[in-house]
């Protein structure tokens, strides 16, 4: 297998070395996942950046809602990692470990509104952007808006550049995640 390296901030690339420094302040730690990232700085900052305008002041997603989105699009990818990390981020916003195990899952989640998200975040994933009218108007005719639905694509764009890069740079899962592992993580 081709093993690509797990930087630290000594190690990193140059212009990779003050985002891995910002995001190991902003998680305590440094995440696997960023020292993988780390070895083109061009993907490490790409993916930090989209993160941060999904996230952001112009985003209309609440925090629970946002990591709704990130993590049924990992289960979608079959992301263990992120599914994880983001199953972490999930309960620490808010959402039930009942529900974040759900969604993990891919199955249905107990907020009728969250859950009609969880399922048109799906849709935009399984469907690569097709999605189907009944899709579609579920997701709005639950209470969400246009503007919305493009935010969910930016959603599924974060999370899809690192289920990706998981899925081929394989990063160790850091400790930080563990109690929110994925069937498939909890059994290795």
């Amino acid at each position: 297998m081709i093993m690509f390296p797990t930087h630290t901030i000594d190690s990193a690339p140059e212009g990779s070395k003050e985002t891995l420094t910002a995001v190991e302040k902003a998680f305590g730690f440094l995440p696997n996942l960023a020292g993988k990232l780390a070895e083109a700085p061009t993907a490490l900052d790409g993916y930090i950046t989209l993160s941060g305008i999904f996230t952001g002041p112009k985003a209309s997603l609440s925090p629970v809602e946002q990591q709704v989105v990130l993590l049924a699009t990992s289960a979608e990818n079959g992301c263990t990692y992120c599914g994880a990390a983001h199953g972490l981020m999930a309960h620490g916003a808010g959402l039930s470990r009942d529900d974040v195990r759900a969604v993990q899952a891919g199955q249905k989640i107990s907020d009728s509104k969250l859950e009609a998200l969880r399922a048109f975040a799906t849709a935009v994933v399984e469907d690569r952007g097709w999605v189907k009218e009944a899709d579609m108007e579920a997701f709005l005719n639950a209470g969400y808006t246009h503007a919305q639905v493009l935010e969910v694509i930016v959603g599924v764009a974060v999370k899809t550049i690192t289920n990706y890069t998981n899925h081929i740079v394989r990063p160790a899962l850091d400790d930080q995640f563990a109690d929110f592992a994925v069937a498939e993580q909890a059994a290795e």
